[in-house]
């Protein structure tokens, strides 16, 4: 179990499914946490939730494509704990069109909830993250390394973007002492699933059976601790087996 006592870690997309279980694995595992979403009746519950069970959480609105929201959430972090060690960049959205059928708008808003905001989330909290030599976990998804069924387009340019840029960033913080990784789940039970037929994708599953949002945050909550020490610029698929076809 990671250990993650006293530090701090903000969470994009923490009001529900992995976004949620990861702040509550977080908060587990020591680390008070700041649940950031624009969902605020969720994001607020989940935050109490935590502190109920004995945890120290904060909920902050946070539109991710804002960088003003990430000024706002930076300034929260500074003034509620001095310090931020992990920040979890979970926040996404999909969209299910095939590429001629995919608007611009579409396309470009599906790029900055789910990619963009990856970029404004490391910039923003950089030098909170460089001071405490922090960790970064970047979601991106099975569909940021393979073509999927062919369909969602922004969805896997962004993913894939991500799982890229996490790279970059790792290299160019290593001799800092900032490490930052990339989570990639397969198909998990989800509220972004919606009311689609689960059949097909547990059929395409090796281990026969959709993944859950807490065996998601595990992966992210140890990449997030000491046990990851000499862990950066890695990818950590939790897909029960889907990319290893």
């Amino acid at each position: 179990m990671a250990t993650l006592n006293g530090k701090t870690a903000l969470v994009t997309g923490g009001a529900s499914g992995i976004g949620r279980a990861t702040a509550f694995g977080l908060a587990r595992a020591g680390a008070a946490v700041i649940v950031a979403d624009v969902q605020d009746a969720l994001g607020i519950d989940v935050a109490a939730e935590i502190e109920k069970d004995g945890g120290r959480a904060l909920y902050q609105h946070l539109d991710v494509s804002d960088p003003a929201g990430w000024a706002e959430a930076v300034a929260l972090v500074e003034k509620e704990f001095g310090w931020l060690d992990v920040l979890v960049n979970n926040a996404g959205i999909d969209h299910k069109e095939i590429l001629e059928d995919t608007p611009l708008a579409t396309y470009e808003r599906v790029i900055a909830v789910t990619q963009t905001s990856v970029f404004l989330g490391m910039k923003a909290t950089a030098p909170l993250l460089k001071a405490s030599q922090g960790a970064v976990v970047n979601v991106s998804s099975i569909f940021g390394t393979s073509g999927g069924f062919g369909s969602s387009p922004a969805y896997h340019a962004a993913k894939g973007a991500v799982r890229t840029l996490t790279k970059n960033v790792a290299l160019e913080w290593a001799p800092l002492g900032v490490r930052v990784n990339s989570v990639h789940p397969g198909f998990i039970e989800t509220p972004l699933m919606g009311d689609i037929d689960r059949t097909p994708l547990i059929d395409v599953t090796p281990l026969g059976r959709l993944g859950r949002s807490e065996e998601v945050a595990d992966a992210i909550v140890f990449l997030a601790g000491d046990q990851a020490s000499f862990i950066t610029g890695s990818e950590l698929y939790v897909d029960g087996g889907y990319i290893a076809r």
